[in-house]
Formats: C-alpha cells, structure tokens, sequence
C-alpha cells in the first residue's frame, strides 16, 4: 500500500503520477488477503488530505501566487487559474467534494480555498468527505475488476524485468505525452505581448486601446487596470462582436502564460479586430511594475457597452457608474 500512498501523495501535490491506476492495482491486490479496500481507501484519503491541507496552507499565506505556480508544476493543459476561479467562484467550497473528479481542478483547488480564506476547519470537512468519496468510488472499481487485474498482475510478474520495465515505460509515455500536449498548448498560444510599462505609455496616449480583463468576477474584485472591462472569457463570439471598435485591443488575466487571454486574443482576431496583444505577465506583472490599480464598486462589464459611445476606455467609465480608486489618479 505504500506505492498507493506515495501515488496519490504525488498526484495531489500536482506531479504527472497516474495514482487512479495505482490505486485500482492496490484496491485489486487487497483480494489476497494481506490488507482490506478499507485500509487502501483510508490511505489515500490520507495522502490527499496531508497533500491538500499542505497547499491550502500556502494558498492562505502567499496567495495567488500559489495558484499560478501549482498550474506550472503540472502538465496538463487543462489546469488554469482562470478555470478553476470560474467553477469555485460558482460553487465555493462544496466544490471540493468533486474537486478531485474534474480534470484539472482538484490539485489547484485546495489552494484556492487558502486564497478566498475558507476557514481550516470547513476546508477539511469538505476535503475529506471528497477525497473519501473518489477514494472509494476508484478503489471500488480495482475490487470490483479484481480478477481481471489479478491476471493481468501476474502476467507482469512472471515476465520479471520486462514485465517491470513495461510499466516504467508506461509511466514515462504519460509523461512524455503529457509534456507534448502542454507544448502544443503554448505553441498554439505563441503571439506577440505588450509589457506593463508599455500599456501605461498607451494608456496615457490620446488614443488608449480597449483593455479587456478575461479573470473571473470575483478575481476583479481585487483590482483591476484603470479603464479596463471585463468579459467572460469562454463567452460566445457574438459578445466579443459587441465590443467597442479599436485599432489596438490588450488583454490581460491571471493564469501562467497568459493562457486565457492569448486564447481570447486569438478569438478576437477571428471577429474582425485587427491588432490584439496579451499583457505580458498578466495583471501580476502589472502589479509588480507599481503600476496603479482601480477598485470598482462596479466592475465593467462587456454586454452593457453596446449602449455606450466615445472611446473604449470612456465606454467602460460609462459601464461603471461608481469606482472607489487608489489614491494615485486612474489612467484614463
């Protein structure tokens, strides 16, 4: 049982281990008597939450910059800050009772219960109960498909080294594949960036460019670019339609690489808007620079600007009837 444990320990943490087939082998191997599923699901709720409660700790310490460095460690190019912001934003903490179902979701999840301050003790109430319902929904099937995993078992120990080496060369081809689908991410993803100083320079221009925020509302809520507004980042093509025209478009989130406003900047300039960049870094560059934020009362939203006229960043001051700003001027 302990390969199960240090499998899921892993896994948790965000390392590219397969731990669900790790787990059906344990939960399988449990028919020969030496240990239950009992005992086998009780590890791996363990594992989780020793893992889980690990980075729900540093999520409450440091951050966002937990998230964006959980979403580096990983290789899947399904984890992104953006998508797990959507779905806890949406469901809070209850989300972790599938957390660990969703691709994607469960490593960086924990975290953003720190971040959002989930109190500890509901965190590892839900942590707990959906760690030991995936637990036990996989070691179940291992006991349920104990004969056939049996077999399959004792055909690799009879082959002795090969059979080893199959399964090492398994493990490493996850990786690899892995590693290969989150290069083509970044490749599809590759585009010109602004920088944050060189966003300032536009904005204190005559003309500044439209500034479009792709983080969930809730993450806006902690300040956004003076001028910018906020769109859904999966939302239809008609909505990136009505947005203001532009001659220069920047878009900024929250996730590693800019991920979700590269792919939105790709969107945009399939709609017809000629010259569309990330921010580079994200608002987390912007930030770092110094650079100023604004705290609105009332964030921007896109589908309210097809009433509006004049320049984008006037359509977005018309959005948003009351701002509350730092104490340096906004950016108009």
């Amino acid at each position: 049982m302990g390969l199960a444990f240090v499998g899921v320990l892993a896994t948790q943490i965000g390392l590219p281990i397969p731990s669900v087939p790790i787990l059906v082998v344990t939960a399988a191997l449990s028919a020969r008597g030496d240990y239950n599923v009992v005992q086998v699901v009780a590890i791996a709720v363990v594992a989780c939450l020793l893992a889980d409660f690990a980075w729900y700790r540093a999520g409450a310490r440091y951050g966002r910059r937990v998230l964006a460095a959980m979403c580096r460690i990983s290789l899947s190019p399904d984890t992104c800050v953006r998508q797990t912001e959507a779905i806890y934003e949406k469901w809070g903490a209850p989300s972790l009772l599938v957390a660990k179902f969703v691709p994607g979701f469960g490593a960086v999840a924990t975290a953003m219960a720190g971040v959002v301050g989930v109190r500890p003790l509901v965190f590892l109430s839900f942590d707990a109960v959906g760690a030991t319902l995936w637990a036990g929904l996989v070691s179940t099937l291992g006991w349920i498909f104990r004969d056939a995993v049996g077999d399959a078992v004792q055909v690799i120990e009879s082959a002795g080294r090969v059979g080893l080496a199959a399964i090492v060369s398994a493990l490493v081809l996850y990786v690899i594949v892995k590693f290969v689908q989150r290069q083509r991410l970044l490749r599809q993803l590759r585009m010109a960036r602004v920088s944050p100083d060189e966003l300032r320079a536009m904005l204190d221009a005559d003309a500044p460019p439209l500034v479009i925020d792709v983080r969930s509302a809730d993450s806006r809520k902690s300040g956004v670019i003076p001028g910018s507004i906020g769109i859904e980042a999966r939302g239809a093509d008609d909505d990136l339609r009505n947005l203001p025209a532009s001659d220069e478009v920047i878009i900024y989130c929250a996730c590693p690489n800019e991920a979700s406003a590269a792919a939105v900047a790709k969107r945009l300039l399939k709609v017809g808007f000629r010259r569309v960049r990330p921010l580079k870094g994200g608002i987390d560059a912007w930030v770092a620079s110094g650079l100023p934020l604004e705290f609105p009362a009332f964030v921007a939203d896109a589908s309210l600007l097809e009433v509006t006229t004049g320049s984008p960043a006037e359509a977005a001051m018309a959005s948003s009837p009351a701002r509350e700003r730092t104490d340096e001027p906004a950016l108009a």
